[in-house]
């Protein structure tokens, strides 16, 4: 069970790496789509051609950045949440470093390639590059607006300071391993604010993130991995 539960976090750490390019394509998917079954609403239209053009321009003013991460673990079977604590920075689309300090420490790195999860005195070593460049082509390739109509429903909302995305797989080679996705980006600077996960294993995870730190210039043993010899 720890073993698993630490693939889990890891895998809910790639998620929010990947985020920003599935975003942009989900976005670019529903507001260049015109068949009457997408939307027909021109105030939807605009709000998704506003988010879109917002991600754009943060993904090329913000490089790098560095926060922390408060995540809010429920499930069926725990007698009460699991919140953890912890701090994060990422550089790019390569690289992602997580250290939670609360309630247990645990250190989440990310590089190019290797995926590297430290619990206690051991570390687990994980070859995930060409999983990572394999889902980034899938929501980027040209037929990728073809593929999010076909894989997933997605609402958009706007809230006082928000834009929130609700994704919902339609097929079944999505919903066998989740229920839905909700993304919440700060309305000012198009951020990610919050990502809640909602798993088929019945664990929902909600991460917050604050970011406090906007283009720093990280030092690169910060994203430092062990790899396979």
């Amino acid at each position: 069970m720890r073993a698993r539960a630490r693939i889990r976090l890891a895998c809910a750490v790639l998620a929010l790496l990947i985020l920003p390019g599935v975003l942009a394509a989900q976005v670019a998917g529903q507001s260049d789509a015109q068949p009457a079954a997408q939307s027909n609403d021109l105030q939807s239209n605009d709000l998704l051609n506003r988010i879109w053009d917002g991600v754009q321009q943060a993904q090329k003013k913000y490089t790098s950045s560095c926060g922390t991460i408060t995540e809010t673990r429920t499930s069926s079977l725990m007698a009460r949440p699991l919140v953890l604590h912890g701090k994060f920075c990422a550089e790019g689309m390569t690289r992602f470093a997580l250290e939670y300090s609360e309630p247990s420490k645990v250190s989440i790195r990310f590089n190019q390639d290797y995926l590297n999860v430290r619990v206690g005195d051991k570390t687990e070593v994980l070859e995930v590059g060409s999983n990572v460049r394999r889902t980034q082509s899938y929501f980027s390739r040209e037929n990728s607006i073809a593929n999010l109509q076909k894989n997933f429903t997605i609402t958009v909302q706007e809230d006082s300071g928000d834009y929130a995305m609700k994704l919902v797989p339609r097929t079944d080679a999505f919903r066998r391993r989740l229920n839905y996705l909700v993304v919440k980006l700060d309305k000012k600077d198009f951020l990610l604010r919050s990502l809640e996960v909602d798993g088929k294993s019945g664990v929902n995870s909600v991460f917050v993130i604050d970011v406090n730190s906007l283009n720093p210039k990280i030092p690169p043993e910060t994203f430092e991995v062990y790899k396979p010899k």
